[in-house]
C-alpha cells in the first residue's frame, strides 16, 4: 500500500496532519501536503478519511486491477 497525494486538490487546511497518528504528514512552504517519512506510515487511512478535498488516497496495490 502507498499514499497518493494530489497537491492541486490540497487547500492546506492541515486536517490530515492533525489526524495522522504517526505524524508523518506535513505542510510545505506553499501550504500543500507532503509526506515527511513514508516508512513510518501505517496506512490507517485517517488522512484519506478526514481530507475534505480528496487530496489523499490510500492505494492498495493489486486490488481493483483488471487481469
Amino acid at each position: 500500500m502507498s499514499l497518493e497525494l494530489n497537491q492541486k486538490f490540497c487547500k492546506g487546511c492541515g486536517i490530515c496532519v492533525s489526524f495522522c497518528p504517526q505524524k508523518i504528514l506535513g505542510l510545505n512552504e506553499l501550504g500543500k501536503i507532503y509526506i515527511k517519512d513514508a516508512d513510518k506510515c501505517i496506512r490507517c487511512g485517517q488522512c484519506e478519511l478526514r481530507c475534505p478535498d480528496f487530496a489523499i488516497k490510500v492505494v492498495r496495490e493489486g486490488k481493483g486491477k483488471a487481469k
